[in-house]
């Protein structure tokens, strides 16, 4: 009796742990847009990916171990995934409210889950996400006040993602924490130049760089620190359905630091997608469920 309340304390101690790890990546997103008009989202992206992987590559020293050279493409289209997907879904923060460029993003991996499948079931799913993807898209009277092009980037994002957890799979294998770091020593080398050739030297500002750290932390660190302790002790299913949660919480978040409210018509597009997040993670049995965002 004993070790099972343990063993169910343990479990609700990891299931909040997720759950702070996602209110910090989007407080980190919230506060990143917050300096979009300084350094733009080039400028951010470079930031949080160049100032993460350097944590990551201080921490796992993955040059310790040798690659193989099927695994070093895969590394490098992983990493270029990673990159652009954190660019590309910048570029949304700043056209469009977060809490629905993340609904939108999400997509991305939901849709890698959906069409490995052949079950019925999953249709429902899969109906679910394409209804709140129309409410959400400017191509109708309800989406008409979405900037088209911040939805574009969104979706681009979403496109990334799914192919960083296709990437991702392949180079799984590697052990002590390589693939993330060298995948985010990839982005870093995308999104450092792009970055730099837009912002300047108004990223090495002391108050930038202070700001950048803030974010790489509470947007990739945190959750990704979060995500490698709770994995050992929270079945993926559940850690599947509370990582679906997470448009809802970048819309809370969006709207207490930035001020961005939601139509009723967008909250119930967000609430279709996570719907369709929930059910896909609750019946994936054991397909890979979607992952934190590095």
């Amino acid at each position: 009796m004993q070790q099972g309340l343990s063993s169910s304390r343990a479990g609700a101690l990891s299931a909040f742990s997720v759950m702070c790890a996602l209110a910090a990546q989007n407080v980190g997103a919230a506060f990143a847009k917050q300096i979009f008009p300084l350094v733009g989202a080039e400028g951010i992206a470079a930031l949080r990916v160049g100032i993460s992987a350097c944590l990551l590559l201080a921490w796992f020293r993955p040059w310790r171990i040798s690659l193989e050279r099927h695994d070093a493409l895969n590394l490098l289209i992983y990493g270029l995934g990673m990159g652009c997907m954190n660019l590309f879904i910048y570029h949304a923060f700043a056209r469009i409210p977060i809490g629905i460029a993340v609904a939108i993003e999400v997509t991305g991996p939901l849709a890698v889950v959906l069409f490995s499948s052949r079950r019925p079931r999953d249709f429902l799913w899969l109906g679910c996400v394409s209804a709140g993807l129309y409410l959400l898209l400017p191509i109708h009277a309800q989406g008409a006040g979405l900037d088209p092009v911040g939805v574009g980037w969104a979706l681009a994002a979403a496109i990334c993602w799914a192919m960083y957890i296709v990437f991702g799979k392949r180079v799984s294998h590697l052990e002590g924490g390589q693939a993330v770091a060298w995948g985010m020593f990839a982005a870093a080398a995308f999104t450092a130049p792009v970055g730099a050739a837009h912002s300047g030297v108004t990223l090495l500002m002391p108050s930038i760089l202070l700001i950048g750290t803030a974010v790489a932390v509470l947007s990739s660190a945190i959750p990704y620190f979060v995500e490698m302790q709770v994995m050992r002790r929270l079945p993926r299913r559940v850690f599947g359905i509370l990582v679906s949660t997470a448009p809802a919480i970048a819309a809370l978040a969006g709207w207490v630091i930035l001020g961005e409210r939601l139509s009723a018509v967008q909250w119930l597009a967000i609430g279709l997608i996570i719907l369709a997040s929930v059910g896909a993670a609750a019946t994936a049995g054991k397909r890979q469920a979607a992952v934190i965002e590095p």
